[in-house]
């Protein structure tokens, strides 16, 4: 009973004296420190919203510009050419001061607004200098003088010390690129595909539709591009992800794994510590802008706008279309394990709960041996099913009494912690581990996930632990930060006791975890049950195969003078028309963050030039000199894309904002109504790992991520995702789920550390056949 009396900061009772008025002191001083702590982030934020705002100058530039303007002054100089005394005379209250004073003052005026113009100057001359994207296209080892020029003049002006987002106002915006060039290229991309009555036929279509109606949509297209930050960003959000109203788990959420090697402890409660503490170190960086902004060349900075909604954020179901709700300062996060859900506070007294006082915490819960409310086991199905009746059933029976109350809490958690009562992650002697391992991050049991949160942490009962994201507020790549971060904090920075449990002492005086409380009527446990149903269906539906490719790595592939992702692709392709027979549409996602707000844009992975390479590799009579040139000039071909579409001249994004102009307009067009309708049937993604060099692997070789992915974008579909060169594959029915881990860590200089694959059956033979082939060709 102490932890309940300390709960209460004051207690009064009336007596026939008067009211007798108790005081807790501790409550008071606990109370007293989040005060402080409250106002010490506002203060931080504050700081940090000056420097961001005057990057790439500094506060101290304005102190050095005033003192060079008042220097002159004195020497009886005028730099201003008369700004000054027009300032003077203009002042309001120039009755109440001295001629000198409103001399100073007006010095100050003019230089604070000379400082002003030289910022902004800044940022437009690093806003030109970042639109340049020539370096990129460059030959790997080689770069120009101009290349070399503009280097040194982006460092220049870059500044010290930046702080997360102090680049956002000097990054270009994305470019639309002309119709001309996205009809040309699409017709490119679809040529291998169609056979020559249907190419002359779309030729036709994409002509009429360039001539009209097209630069009515492109002149709306170019009006938001200067109006809006991100002429993309908004629209995709919107109507790719928040608008679609199919279940979001598997379809959109993706998952991400953990060490493959290492347990640091099989202690759930004490791993779950750990990681939940280097989250919130991690979160306090984020809202200090500490982070270091991610940068290409380690000077071209990335976008880092997605970072934002990372912590405190869910994704609200609507009718029509969900909203993603971001807040603030959520100092709470919600625990689910065995059908109940725990209200954990993350804070005591003003500061973060220690890793002790947390695996404290998570261990009272595991301990917990009540059971589940009605209806409230399988109630996390509703963000599993269709949005619709979620929506619906959230409106009817989640916005009064006790239910509200817990859904909030829910929904303003910092994230959705899962104690999980299973036990995964990759063990040698089961073959099926890795399948099973990525099956229950992708969507568990289908009730034990909360999907709709921007993550949910799984702790596995033997301390293995894994990622779930929703999808609509970021990309894969901002989540593997974090991870990256969390996962090296974890192993080497907070560490463990000899027993496995948290270092530190454990302060037992702590409230216990709350109990949330539901009151489920049959009707809300029966859309509950329709949820579910449909989840289950999608869940049975997934198949995941994965093995360990200890064969070859990044190192041997980069050996043989060629891109490692080239050289996945066109297997990927060799895979696929030797297991179909055919060619198919492809998706390989690459990133845009190089423009403010950017988030992706699609490489048509499938081109003459590979399907070139691919019947040369299938014709018994073509030599190896032949099929080396088709190799390299199908290589070729794909960086070029990938460097397009890196730098806004992808034909995706714009073809679908082009759609979204001519629905809005109400104007049909038949050509951009069958680009839209092709069906991805080969979806490839790639987010490399160890981006951030927390870990040494050269000393730590057992400490590398095994990656992660996402379901089939489509049915039926083939789906590549790869994480760290880590593949995955899933197609309804016959559906393989792949991760190719090819992308091996350099430990010497002639040896290569392989690292983890999940491959597709009939995709192997035809990675060894296309290493074999460039080893004796090349090297």
């Amino acid at each position: 009973m102490a932890e309940a009396h300390q709960a209460v900061a004051f207690q009064f009772t009336v007596t026939p004296d008067g009211i007798d008025l108790q005081l807790s002191r501790e409550v008071l001083k606990h109370i007293y420190l989040s005060g402080v702590t409250s106002w010490k982030k506002r203060a931080i934020r504050f700081k940090n919203g000056v420097l961001t705002g005057v990057y790439p100058a500094s506060p101290s530039s304005w102190l050095i510009v005033v003192i060079a303007i008042m220097s002159t002054m004195y020497a009886r100089i005028d730099p201003s050419m008369g700004m000054i005394d027009r300032i003077k005379t203009s002042l309001l209250v120039s009755e109440f001061m001295t001629v000198q004073t409103q001399t100073v003052l007006s010095a100050i005026l003019f230089a604070t607004g000379l400082w002003l113009s030289f910022i902004f100057l800044l940022r437009y001359i690093l806003k030109a200098l970042l639109s340049y994207h020539s370096w990129i296209f460059e030959s790997h080892g080689k770069m120009s003088f101009s290349t070399k020029v503009w280097l040194v003049l982006v460092k220049l002006l870059s500044g010290r010390r930046p702080l997360l987002y102090s680049f956002q106002a000097s990054l270009p915006h994305l470019p639309v690129p002309s119709i001309d060039d996205t009809i040309r290229r699409y017709l490119e991309s679809v040529r291998p595909l169609l056979d020559d009555e249907q190419y002359k036929q779309m030729e036709i279509v994409a002509n009429d539709f360039k001539k009209d109606p097209a630069p009515k949509f492109q002149k709306h297209l170019k009006l938001k591009s200067w109006w809006a930050t991100n002429y993309v960003s908004d629209w995709w959000e919107e109507y790719i992800y928040l608008r679609g109203r199919d279940p979001i788990m598997v379809n959109s959420n993706f998952y991400t794994m953990d060490l493959l090697y290492v347990i640091p402890t099989h202690r759930q409660a004490a791993r779950a510590g750990n990681v939940v503490h280097a989250m919130l170190q991690y979160r306090r960086k984020l809202e200090r802008g500490e982070l270091t902004p991610l940068s290409a060349l380690g000077i071209v900075p990335m976008c880092s706008f997605q970072y934002e909604r990372m912590f405190n954020t869910t994704r609200i179901p609507g009718i029509e279309t969900d909203f993603v709700q971001h807040l603030k300062d959520r100092k709470h996060l919600v625990v689910y394990h065995r059908g109940r859900f725990f209200k954990v506070w993350l804070y005591y007294g003003g500061r973060h709960l220690w890793p002790s006082e947390l695996e404290l915490q998570f261990q009272r819960i595991l301990d917990d041996k009540s059971e589940p409310q009605p209806g409230e086991i399988k109630l996390p199905s509703l963000t599993a099913g269709n949005r619709v009746p979620w929506a619906r059933a959230r409106l009817k029976y989640f916005t009064e009494g006790v239910n509200q109350a817990s859904l909030e809490a829910i929904e303003t958690a910092a994230f959705f912690l899962t104690l999980d009562d299973e036990a995964h992650g990759y063990d040698s002697e089961n073959t099926r581990s890795l399948d099973l391992y990525a099956k229950s991050l992708l969507h568990g049991k289908c009730y034990d996930r909360w999907f709709d949160k921007s993550f949910t942490l799984i702790v596995y009962k033997n301390g293995k632990i894994g990622v779930n994201t929703e999808h609509s507020w970021a990309d894969s790549p901002i989540i593997g930060h974090m991870w990256e971060y969390v996962l090296a904090t974890d192993c080497f920075h907070l560490g463990y006791t000899a027993e496995g449990h948290c270092k530190g002492d454990i302060n037992k005086s702590l409230a216990t975890p709350t109990r949330l409380q539901w009151d489920i009527p049959k009707a809300c446990q029966e859309i509950i049950e329709g949820s579910y149903m449909i989840a289950k269906g999608i869940a049975n539906d997934v198949d995941f195969h994965g093995c360990l490719f200890n064969e070859f790595g990044k190192g041997l592939i980069k050996k043989c003078r060629t891109s490692p992702d080239a050289f996945i692709q066109l297997a990927l392709q060799l895979a696929h028309y030797r297991d179909k027979g055919e060619f198919c549409l492809t998706y390989e996602s690459s990133m845009t963050r190089m423009f403010r707000e950017g988030r992706t844009e699609t490489v048509r992975s499938c081109t003459c030039e590979s399907t070139a390479f691919v019947r040369a590799m299938e014709d018994e009579s073509t030599t190896n000199e032949q099929r080396l040139a088709l190799f390299k000039k199908a290589a070729d071909k794909h960086q070029n894309m990938y460097r397009l579409a890196m730098t806004g001249a992808g034909i995706d994004r714009h073809l679908f904002c082009l759609y979204i102009v001519s629905k809005v307009m109400g104007i049909d067009s038949p050509f951009l109504k069958q680009v839209l309708s092709e069906p991805w049937r080969l979806s490839t993604s790639q987010t490399p790992q160890q981006q951030l060099n927390l870990i040494d692997i050269q000393k730590f070789p057992k400490y590398v991520g095994a990656g992660g992915g996402f379901g089939p974008v489509s049915f039926p579909h083939t789906s590549y995702s790869t994480q760290r060169g880590l593949y995955d594959v899933a197609k309804k029915n016959i559906i393989w789920c792949i991760e190719m881990c090819l992308c091996g860590l350099k430990v010497q200089k002639t040896h290569y550390f392989p690292h983890t694959v999940h491959y597709c059956f009939s995709s192997m033979p035809c990675l060894f056949e296309t290493c074999r082939f460039l080893q004796s060709s090349s090297v």
